[in-house]
Order: C-alpha cells, then sequence, then structure tokens
C-alpha cells in the first residue's frame, strides 16, 4: 500500500520533520571567574559567560551563542559583548566586542569621553575567530576603556560601576564549557560580603 501526501500534509510533514531536526543542537554554559584589579586598584572578581548551541556537521544551521556578559564584583556595571550576529551589536568595529558608552566610558590611552564608536572590550583569538559561537576554551580578553565615574549617585544611594583596569596587554581567560542545565552549568557566584558599603 502507498499513502501520497497531498502539497499542504506534505509541507506540514517537512516542518515536523525539521522541528524534530532542531533538537540535535547540543547546549552549553559558558563561564570564568578570575581575580583582577579594576580601573580604582581593587582586586575583585571578574565573571564572563555565555549561551551556545552547537549542531552536527551535518545540519544547516549554523553555530550560534549569546552576547558575552563581562560582569565585576560588586559593581552593577555588566557589559554585553557581541559580534555581528547579534541584533544589538553596535558599530564601533568588526569582530567581537563591546563599545564604549556616551557619559559611561573614558578611553584609557587618551583619556578622552568614549563614544559608541570606540572599541571598550575586545576578544582576541587569532584571525580564524568569527563570532562567539567560535570562542574556545582560552581567549584574549582586552579592555581599553575606565569609567567615567568609578561610582555614581542614584537617588539617595551611590552605586559601584567600575570594571577591570584596562590594559594594553590582554587578559588571558580560561573558560569552562558545561552541558547546559547541569548542576556544574551553575554560575559561581560573587562573595557581597566582601564589597564596602559607603
Amino acid at each position: 500500500m502507498t499513502f501520497a501526501f497531498s502539497g499542504r500534509s506534505g509541507l506540514v510533514a517537512m516542518l515536523c520533520s525539521l522541528l524534530v531536526l532542531n533538537g540535535c543542537a547540543s547546549y552549553y554554559t559558558h563561564y570564568a571567574m578570575f581575580p583582577a584589579e579594576t580601573s580604582a586598584g581593587e582586586t575583585r572578581q571578574v565573571r564572563v559567560s555565555w549561551q551556545s548551541a552547537e549542531y552536527p556537521g551535518w545540519w544547516l544551521a549554523n553555530n550560534k551563542a549569546t552576547p558575552i556578559r563581562l560582569e565585576t564584583q560588586c559593581s552593577e556595571r555588566v557589559w554585553r559583548i557581541t559580534d555581528q550576529n547579534h541584533s544589538d551589536s553596535g558599530a564601533c568595529a568588526e569582530g567581537i566586542r563591546a563599545c564604549g558608552e556616551p557619559g559611561k566610558d573614558r578611553i584609557a590611552a587618551t583619556g578622552q569621553p568614549a563614544t559608541g564608536k570606540d572599541v571598550c572590550v575586545a576578544v582576541e583569538q587569532g584571525a580564524t575567530l568569527q563570532g562567539v559561537a567560535d570562542i574556545g576554551s582560552s581567549f584574549g580578553l582586552l579592555v581599553s576603556c575606565r569609567p567615567e565615574s568609578v561610582v555614581v549617585k542614584r537617588g539617595d544611594d551611590e552605586v559601584n560601576m567600575d570594571y577591570l583596569r584596562p590594559s594594553p596587554v590582554a587578559y588571558t581567560v580560561h573558560a569552562r564549557k558545561v552541558p547546559r542545565g547541569t548542576l556544574s552549568a551553575r554560575l559561581p557566584s560573587f562573595n557581597e560580603s566582601e564589597c564596602k558599603e559607603d
């Protein structure tokens, strides 16, 4: 016995197959935590993290990844490091980077206010690196800006906005890669008790 699919039912069957095959992706959490000095000279923990989806070589889709989050202990400033695949990647340069924010950052080398066209944070890992999804277990993180103000007023409160001290030499980051949803995929937390109260 043979079964003939109409055009509509054949399309539905094909779409269902694509949805099933989409489940072939492997999902991972990537993160690193390391001590480093901030622009104010304080030693703080710095956390780098992102998520990725990796597809088999025979699958049509390319590997995907979220922007990288760069966070500093005791600070509310969070950097989003993006590539050309992200909708909010900015226009300061190609590659994997975070652009400056007017009023928040200064270019470390010149002391001039940073604009949206200035690269403040960039990932380095050789010429073959195209996007966040291509990052391996070890990479360089180059910081070229410093905060306009380490502390800003928010109502009656003072909020820390400091981050990694700028350096002409990239920080070497060693990231873990673990299957998403597992216990080991939980990001290490900051010890907030070490933060000074103003």
